[in-house]
């Protein structure tokens, strides 16, 4: 894919992932994987900021890690970024859980977010941007 172009996901992909109470992810599907660009075993054991976008504003994730910290579910849009330097917008949540190995995590849960929903939160993440 070329660099830069946004990868549009169908209306049946569901991505999931969980990750550990510092972000570093333990499972990932496929879903995940494809759009990502990345295989399972180059997400396993990295952090999930791996498909951060350089668009998200820093308040957004604050927001989500305050959120799940404090034992509660984030919902919200994100913009991710593939391997090959495009991107992707999803409507994530984010569930506060326990890990198969007993230890706290998180569950990502993502969908297609529409285009009326990815245009109002570039505007509003552009906004937030500017103000970092």
């Amino acid at each position: 894919m070329p660099k830069g172009q946004e990868s549009k996901l169908n209306d049946f992909a569901f991505l999931v992932s969980e990750t550990d109470e510092k972000g570093i992810i333990l499972f990932a599907n496929d879903d995940f994987c494809q759009l990502a660009e990345y295989s399972v075993d180059e997400l396993i054991g990295k952090p999930h900021s791996i498909v951060r976008h350089k668009d998200m504003p820093k308040v957004a994730f604050k927001d989500l890690w305050d959120t799940v910290k404090a034992g509660k579910v984030w919902t919200g849009y994100v913009k991710n970024a593939t391997k090959s330097g495009g991107y992707y917008w999803v409507f994530a949540t984010v569930f506060p859980t326990i890990t198969s190995e007993g230890n706290k995590g998180y569950l990502s849960c993502r969908r297609k977010a529409s285009q009326d929903e990815i245009d109002e939160h570039e505007t509003l993440y552009k906004q937030l941007k500017n103000k970092e």
